[in-house]
């Protein structure tokens, strides 16, 4: 076994953190499912307590890679890195297509798909996740990176039943991702076979033939004893690479569908997961997901007793995560590496990325964010708010929360929060600041007065303030009780190493 430290998150540029973290074959199995380039912005859609969705949709990432200064260095790494073979196919297709947003995916892609064969064990394998806009692109600079000659194959995974806007259009309806599968080097790679049960068609096909005559072949009490006894020592039907009983599995148990769903848009079923990890790795070994998403991957490698390694470059998917993997596995022991621990790391933060910042502090005390970097318009105050019930009949509230990254703060800003919680009819809002606030704010929130809970039977103040220092050190809203707007997990009962389909 590696030595290597897993059952990590890593939040940032997952290009950097495979050159600065990971070293040379130490991973068993890759799984990545990265943005497809379908020119799409993806959301992370949380649900208020009410049950209704919430007012905005935050961008998680946007997919739709522009060539600029970051497409460029990536094809500059590539062209003066050591896999000529790789630099020539990529030079072709930059230079046949022109730079543009597929060739600036491409190239970002490729440099990081060199970083992943690097880190491969000798006895490992990719799954690259796709579909059919760059599919064809990815399976060109894959065949050069890691050899056509170690190609496993192209599996088809049909997702569902066509229906509503899928079905518009003039042309066939999509119905499916592809899965593009190489070994490090092939024969030696882990492969374990699953069976599939056979279907009930081919039993009674199989097994109640009739000769010209009309007579059965054995006696029908003779026939379904042979029938239990074969199916008893065969181990079913072998995998193929066309999966349409993932289909059926999810598409039409609702209630687990319904379990699974974490908000994330792109989220898979967690049975195709848990095929793929089975199917690729063993027991103990160390699984990665550079584009871990909402951490479908890893959440089937440790539901299979697989170590694992998560990256992603969004706080919010980080944290998204995080709680699914306590939620699931309650005695799990994970760690963070990349977010903000300590003030200079936030402050840090803040410089680099003020919406990071932001929804970094907005999870930090369990709050909803309600806007992303591509909302237009004003935000009108609200950063971020938390959900809860009060009142006679337990009516929906929501504590309004502003976020404040910058040095200029000042008694206008509580000023201005009181003025969105009277416009929002809300009864408490609560003031995050990087840095502490002057003795004006504090006298100017304590004006603002209390508010009288219903179902508690205390006051609140209207208007809370509370610094990054004090919410590292633990310090959260005082607040009526209310209900986390992250959905939750459901526990799993223990691990397993075997699929039960």
């Amino acid at each position: 076994m590696s030595n290597i430290q897993t059952n990590l998150l890593y939040y940032g540029d997952n290009l950097d953190i495979l050159r600065e973290s990971i070293p040379d074959e130490s991973i068993d199995l890759i799984y990545l499912d990265p943005p497809f380039n379908s020119k799409r912005s993806y959301n992370v859609l949380f649900r208020e307590s009410s049950g209704a969705a919430s007012e905005a949709q935050i961008e998680a990432f946007e997919d739709s890679w522009r060539w600029g200064p970051t497409a460029a260095k990536a094809y500059y790494d590539v062209m003066t890195g050591k896999r000529q073979e790789v630099s020539k196919v990529l030079q072709a297709l930059v230079s046949g297509l022109g730079h543009n947003e597929m060739t600036a995916y491409i190239a970002m892609m490729t440099v990081r798909l060199l970083e992943l064969h690097r880190i491969l064990k000798s006895t490992g394998t990719i799954c690259l996740h796709c579909d059919a806009t760059a599919g064809h692109y990815l399976r060109v600079i894959m065949d050069t990176i890691f050899d056509v000659r170690n190609h496993i194959s192209d599996i088809i995974w049909a997702y569902g039943t066509p229906s509503g806007g899928r079905t518009a259009g003039k042309r066939p309806i999509k119905n499916h991702d592809i899965l593009i599968t190489f070994a490090k080097a092939y024969s030696h790679h882990t492969y374990n076979r699953i069976y599939l049960p056979y279907d009930e068609k081919y039993i009674r096909e199989r097994f109640n033939k009739v000769d010209e005559s009309g007579r059965r072949y054995r006696e029908r009490e003779r026939n379904e004893v042979f029938t239990r006894q074969y199916l008893d020592e065969s181990p079913g039907v072998p995998l193929s690479d066309i999966w349409t009983d993932l289909k059926q599995l999810y598409a039409y148990h609702w209630m687990k569908r319904k379990q699974e769903e974490l908000g994330y848009p792109t989220q898979k079923p967690l049975a195709l997961l848990e095929r793929v990890v089975s199917m690729s790795s063993n027991p103990g070994d160390i699984v990665l997901d550079p584009f871990c998403g909402c951490g479908t991957a890893l959440h089937a490698a440790q539901k299979l007793g697989r170590r694992w390694l998560g990256m992603d470059i969004t706080y919010l998917a980080i944290n998204l995560i995080e709680r699914r993997m306590r939620d699931a596995f309650p005695d799990l022991e994970l760690k963070v590496i990349g977010e903000p621990r300590d003030l200079a790391s936030a402050h840090d933060l803040a410089r680099r990325d003020k919406w990071q910042f932001q929804w970094w502090a907005l999870t930090k005390i369990n709050a909803q964010p309600v806007r992303g970097k591509k909302t237009k318009g004003a935000d009108k105050g609200i950063d971020g708010v938390i959900p809860f019930f009060d009142g006679p009949e337990e009516e929906y509230r929501r504590a309004i929360i502003s976020v404040k990254g910058g040095e200029g703060i000042h008694s206008s800003d509580i000023r201005d929060l009181v003025g969105v919680l009277d416009r929002e009819k809300s009864p408490i809002g609560i003031l995050v600041t990087l840095f502490p606030p002057t003795k004006p704010m504090i006298t100017e929130a304590a004006t603002a007065g209390l508010w009288m809970s219903e179902i508690w039977g205390r006051k609140f103040h209207r208007i809370q303030i509370l610094s990054i220092e004090e919410i590292l050190n633990g310090k959260k809203p005082d607040l009526p009780w209310g209900k986390s707007p992250f959905a939750k997990a459901p526990v799993e009962s223990n691990t397993t190493n075997q699929l039960e389909f």
